[in-house]
């Protein structure tokens, strides 16, 4: 990294671990949702958008509040000022799960990285992610290596301790800290090797995170009983889009790499969480009546609430 002194190097230099663990296994309003009884452990929906930018809704990204402790799920565009919107600590990041390393699910990765760094953060804070996040990781410390170099030894003097420990995980229970204990479980998405959805297990609530996947069964066994299911989805009657000049139809796209409404309320019947909310939304000019009409189709009858960026539940 050009222009880092060795102790500077030193400091930011990322850890790299591998879990092994075998695999652990009528509609709502979103007002409703929200009046459910306090809990301590908390969801707040930072980005529930996707690729194509949206001022309204912004790049994927879930925060998983546990008293003190802040658990965040993906880094999309924006993550640092929907962190601030939602008043979270910039500096006391627990640790950062990535479900895999599309571009829309990691914008924000160098963001959270270096701004809360910038912001005071004094300590590294753990990530953990599919194979590959490590080079992503060092990749990113190199192109800023400039940047680094400037605020330890320019006159903003910063604290040379920067880094982030990185885990590069496979299935299995890869945290287990203070009563909360998180189990990655592989999904489906499309062409990627490694893509991972993830579930929290906290002293009042349990709660899965599906990241990017078409129906997966390893979902389904990992989700079952579950209090609340965040679960990325797309409208199955909405407008079609352009296909890519060379690339698949638009149905076979999305056949492979995501899960439509309707084939998520089968999910969710299979599954009978408490509050299934949707995230990660292709709305494809539907209302959120349509889109619960269509998990509705599908056979869930339970608690639904169609996400929008800083909801609480």
């Amino acid at each position: 990294m050009r222009g880092l002194t060795t102790a500077v190097i030193a400091s930011i230099l990322v850890a790299t671990t591998t879990a092994t663990i075998a695999q652990a296994p009528a509609a709502t309003s979103r007002v409703a949702a929200r009046r459910m009884a306090p809990a301590e452990t908390g969801i707040i929906l930072l980005g529930t958008g996707g690729p194509p930018p949206n001022p309204d809704a912004f790049g994927p990204a879930t925060a998983i509040t546990v008293g003190q402790r802040v658990f965040i799920i993906d880094a999309g565009a924006g993550i640092t000022r929907r962190m601030r919107s939602a008043g979270l600590p910039m500096t006391g990041i627990t640790a950062l799960f990535v479900t895999h390393l599309h571009s829309d699910h990691t914008l924000g990765y160098p963001d959270l990285m270096l701004t809360s760094w910038v912001m005071g953060r004094t300590r590294p804070f753990a990530v953990f992610g599919p194979p590959g996040i490590r080079d992503m990781t060092d990749h990113i410390l190199a192109a800023w290596s400039e940047d680094i170099d400037i605020r330890v030894h320019g006159l903003e003097h910063r604290p040379p301790l920067y880094g982030v420990d990185v885990h590069e995980v496979r299935p299995g229970v890869i945290y287990d800290e203070g009563g909360v204990r998180v189990t990655a479980f592989p999904v489906q998405h499309g062409n990627w090797q490694y893509s991972y959805g993830y579930r929290f297990e906290t002293p009042d609530r349990s709660i899965v995170i599906s990241g990017d996947t078409r129906p997966s069964e390893s979902l389904v066994a990992a989700a079952r009983g579950c209090d609340v299911l965040v679960h990325e989805a797309y409208h199955a009657g909405g407008a079609r889009p352009p296909n890519p000049p060379g690339g698949a139809s638009w149905q076979d796209y999305m056949h492979e790499f995501h899960t439509s409404d309707v084939e998520l309320g089968a999910i969710a019947a299979r599954v009978q969480p408490k509050l299934l909310i949707l995230t990660h939304v292709g709305r494809l000019g539907a209302t959120d009546a349509d889109l619960i009409a269509g998990v509705r189709k599908g056979g869930f009858t339970g608690r639904v609430a169609v996400g929008r960026d800083l909801d609480r539940y």
